[in-house]
């Protein structure tokens, strides 16, 4: 995936050099002549694109998710979050989370994690003033989030991104694990809700 992911962003960067190159100011120049924002708009759309593709056509045709048979189930394999002890592949989440720290060990212009209110993952708590604004606005309105920060002292653009619910695994997995039962009782998501975000930070250096 972040192959993939790097190669888009490459692509568009090249694109839109040639295009905007010349619109100025110091934040384009820190991402290549490239506006943060159209950078990080393109970012996730690799990153999403990939993720629904994983959960659409592998997760959704596994046998089994969570030990209960899928109907619809043609592959021989379970998806589980216990996937590394029984042989099974990683839920969307794990996948997503996966990709993201192979790319936190590279030497890669940008940071990418998921949030959410309801995480299951305590890694995937809001965890500073802004991301908890960020994921309230996105968990409200559905649209994206962006807008600059500055973390120990270095300037980013920041933006997340409404990671909905594209297909059954997404809610059936959240809507039966303990941990969501337990903390969240209340809290049943359905098709096309909101279950949280895709936060992607891009440092502008010299910005």
């Amino acid at each position: 995936m972040r192959s993939r992911t790097l190669g888009f962003f490459a692509l568009a960067a090249a694109i839109c050099f040639t295009a905007v190159a010349c619109s100025g100011g110091a934040e384009s120049q820190a991402t290549g002549g490239v506006k943060p924002e159209l950078v990080a708009d393109y970012i996730h759309t690799a990153l999403a694109s990939d993720r629904t593709a994983y959960t659409k056509h592998v997760v959704n045709r596994a046998k089994k998710l969570e030990g209960k048979p899928k109907k619809d189930g043609v592959l021989a394999i379970e998806a589980t979050e216990g996937w590394e002890s029984n042989d099974g592949i990683p839920l969307p989440a794990q996948m997503f989370r996966l990709g993201s720290e192979i790319a936190s060990e590279a030497d890669t212009a940008f940071t990418y994690n998921l949030i959410s209110t309801w995480y299951i993952n305590d890694a995937q708590g809001p965890k500073n003033d802004f991301e908890k604004k960020a994921i309230q606005q996105v968990e409200k309105t559905g649209e994206p989030f962006k807008e600059y920060q500055e973390v120990g002292g270095k300037k980013y653009f920041s933006a997340l991104y409404p990671d909905k619910a594209v297909a059954e695994a997404c809610i059936t997995c959240h809507n039966t694990h303990p941990v969501h039962k337990e903390r969240y009782p209340d809290k049943v998501f359905k098709m096309d809700d909101v279950m949280g975000g895709i936060m992607i930070n891009i440092p502008l250096e010299g910005a």
